[in-house]
């Protein structure tokens, strides 16, 4: 017979659950119907609550609603932190396509973005193609997966705290969004600014020739190919990102 602590627990699994798989990458994108993440919520909440067989006599929730809310927040707030270590990542990766787009001149070429239903540059989403099949390709869903089931070990239920470190660590991660930026969009934006000057010199030395006519096809061109050379570096970068996030998750849980 199921006891009322066990539906409890239930409840504060899934609800963990579910705040991951709404925040991380491709299962949390808005192409995805909520009946599918609701049903990988409730599956994989049925494959960790026995799991927690020996926790779950530990627990022992009370009664109280007053209680039960807290908890259930608690809850949800865990599953938000952990899936905005990867939102973070994709978001600096997205703000570096933007950063090389206006720089290039793709400022006012947008397109749909099909994932999240908003205008984006088109270089923009270009890299948030690639880093998602980097993503993909090196199981970084599957260490959002194992993490979330570690976290019963570290935070179990009822038992987390928002503490100063843990908001000061997440402002750091934030730092990271722009740190990554640069450094993705760095060796275009160098390139296109040297570009920019020569054709200044050009403009100068040869005022019959209309540089705002010619400039526009050679920064295009300029940004293109330089962008098609440091592609393998994006690629490297993102994985070298994306394979320390393993650590900065189980940061967040010991903070927690």
């Amino acid at each position: 017979m199921i006891s009322s602590e066990q539906v409890i627990v239930f409840t504060l699994v899934f609800l963990r659950i579910s705040a991951l798989l709404i925040m991380i990458p491709i299962i949390g994108e808005r192409s995805v119907p909520l009946r599918v993440k609701g049903g990988l919520a409730i599956l994989i909440s049925l494959l960790i609550v026995p799991v927690m067989g020996a926790d779950m006599n530990r627990l022992r929730p009370d009664n109280e609603i007053f209680t039960l809310v807290i908890a259930m927040i608690g809850e949800i707030m865990i599953g938000i932190v952990i899936g905005l270590t990867t939102k973070i990542i994709f978001a600096g990766i997205q703000f570096a396509g933007e950063m090389i787009g206006i720089q290039i001149g793709f400022s006012i070429v947008n397109v749909i973005d099909p994932i999240t239903s908003t205008q984006v540059s088109v270089i923009a989403e270009f890299q948030y193609l690639i880093a998602l099949l980097v993503y993909l390709a090196i199981d970084a869903h599957h260490t959002l997966i194992f993490a979330i089931v570690d976290s019963y070990r570290i935070v179990s239920p009822f038992s987390y705290h928002f503490t100063g470190a843990l908001m000061t660590h997440i402002l750091i991660l934030s730092k990271e969004l722009f740190v990554m930026a640069i450094k993705i969009s760095a060796p275009i934006m160098a390139v296109l600014l040297f570009t920019n000057v020569a054709l200044g010199v050009v403009a100068r030395t040869v005022p019959q020739i209309n540089v705002f006519i010619v400039g526009f096809p050679v920064q295009i061109a300029v940004g293109l190919i330089v962008f098609g050379l440091t592609a393998p570096l994006f690629v490297m970068l993102v994985q070298r990102v994306l394979s320390n996030l393993n650590s900065d998750v189980y940061t967040l849980f010991r903070l927690m």
